[in-house]
């Protein structure tokens, strides 16, 4: 009877040993999960705002140069009209330059510290801080699948693991054509 307890008792042990394993297994393999689903949101961060941010700049630096063309333009023939004497066409030329200049003071007191340069150090900015929490959480996934990979390849882990059907994950990695910059030229041409 007390061989019966004893192996009881060890059956029972081997049986909460297994159980830590397989569990502490699941946490791993929902923690690879996990870190693929934040680098997921974050690739489609970039890909959702990156050409609006784009276009959002490409749009502030359109509306700055044609308001900036229509007001020397203006200008030009304002000039052109006092050199004939056309007072009509002098009146019509500044009534546009100050309207284009009443645009651009608008903006400014609207958003004074509104310049195109700011919009793209912004972008950059944004560019940069989406890039950098990529490669974070690029190097949190890949550490997430290394201890994955190892645990289910150690003693006794692995016989847990071949039991129940964990697998190994694959890190991320990028290949050279997409770790190189982006061609910041090419979207503003398109």
């Amino acid at each position: 009877m007390i061989t019966t307890f004893i192996w009881l008792a060890i059956v029972a042990a081997l049986a909460v040993y297994v159980i830590i394993l397989y569990n502490g297994l699941v946490a791993l393999k929902h923690g690879v999960a996990k870190a693929w689903s934040n680098i997921d949101v974050l690739l489609k961060q970039r890909h959702d705002e990156l050409p609006k941010l784009v276009e959002t700049c490409k749009q502030y630096m359109q509306f700055e140069r044609d308001t900036l063309e229509k007001i020397m333009a203006a200008r030009a023939a304002a000039n052109a009209a006092r050199e004939k004497g056309d007072v009509k066409g002098v009146g019509e030329a500044e009534s546009a330059m100050r309207l284009g200049l009443g645009n651009i003071i608008a903006t400014v007191e609207a958003y004074p510290d509104l310049k195109a340069n700011q919009s793209i150090q912004q972008l950059l900015a944004r560019i940069t801080g989406l890039e950098n929490a990529i490669a974070d959480r690029r190097e949190f996934y890949n550490e997430s699948v290394n201890l994955n990979n190892v645990r289910i390849e150690q003693f006794p882990d692995v016989i847990v693991a071949r039991l129940f059907g964990f697998r190994a994950a694959e890190l991320l990695v990028f290949s050279e054509e997409q770790k190189k910059d982006v061609d910041l030229r090419a979207l503003f041409r398109a």
